[in-house]
């Protein structure tokens, strides 16, 4: 989702300074944060990201229809610089490049054999790059047309099985809970996640601890706030939800995308990327946390 804050960050990094101290709480501990910086226009508003098992290489989509790889450089297991590929413009179902001001591409998953999977808000929908650049669109069930205008398909991940979940920014009123869907072979709803507080759903991913991760996001006017829960996965509930990190305002960026891994030392790592919103007074970031061993393993998904 495309964020207008301009002129709320502004006030916030001229007169709001305090809150850039703010702590975070929760079960996961800070690692590390990294400042991407490329000098190419179409550098920028990343919201999807997804990180190999090793923790080395990776993927992320922008919300103006482009897509860049590249390897983390990592010295004791934190980053201190990245090789980016070419950025490339994302193509359309009728084979040309996609608009890159109404595309909208927000949420990211990729399967074992190597299919890309984006989801999109405006026209709520789910594309599969397979074996060409050209996608195909998935099945749209009839409840995406009635999501929210640029607060639908936010966030996407993918199971061991290959299966696809997906669920909207916003549920549509906020005692709503925000309804999840999965797709194997058509989609159908699974879940419900409760809301909590002023926080929206922007990015999601399934651990290799069979776990449901689910990165969310509070925009205070001040600036931004992030908050990871993690939830155990049956076929029909998410259940024991746990909330493993909620930050203070201005902690980090506008952080939508979230990638789940394990480290060489066996601990969950969660690595997030922010959306800059093309914003001078913004960075595209990369933060890592980790969870501690203790609360790291868990039945895998049924």
């Amino acid at each position: 989702m495309r964020i207008r804050t301009r002129g709320a960050l502004i006030a916030a990094l001229t007169g709001g300074l305090a809150f850039a101290a703010a702590a975070s709480s929760g079960e996961a501990r800070f690692t590390d944060s990294f400042i991407w910086t490329v000098n190419e226009p179409e550098f920028g508003g990343f919201s999807g990201i997804e990180v190999s098992d090793d923790g080395l290489e990776f993927t992320a989509v922008s919300d103006r229809a482009h897509i860049v790889s590249g390897r983390f450089i990592r010295e004791n297991g934190r980053i201190v610089g990245i090789e980016p590929g070419p950025i490339s413009r994302l193509m359309g179902e009728n084979g040309k490049p996609q608009r890159i001001k109404t595309s909208d591409s927000e949420g990211l998953a990729i399967g074992r054999d190597g299919t890309t999977f984006i989801s999109y808000e405006g026209d709520a929908r789910v594309l599969s790059y397979a074996s060409s650049d050209i996608p195909v669109r998935l099945p749209q069930p009839e409840a995406f047309q009635h999501l929210q205008d640029n607060s639908s398909l936010e966030a996407l991940a993918i199971d061991d099985r290959g299966r696809l979940y997906t669920l909207p920014e916003r549920s549509g009123e906020l005692t709503r809970p925000f309804p999840v869907w999965r797709y194997d072979g058509d989609w159908q709803q699974v879940y419900e996640i409760p809301r909590r507080g002023g926080f929206l759903a922007v990015g999601a991913d399934i651990g290799p601890d069979g776990r449901f991760y689910l990165l969310e996001r509070e925009f205070t006017g001040f600036g931004f706030r992030s908050r990871v829960r993690r939830f155990d996965m049956s076929e029909d509930a998410l259940d024991n939800e746990t909330t493993l990190l909620e930050s203070g305002v201005l902690r980090h960026d506008n952080l939508e995308g979230i990638a789940v891994w394990r480290d060489e030392t066996g601990s969950i790592r969660l690595t997030m990327i922010s959306d800059d919103n093309f914003n001078a007074f913004q960075r595209t970031q990369i933060v890592e946390y980790t969870v501690p061993e203790s609360l790291a393993s868990s039945p895998k998904t049924p």
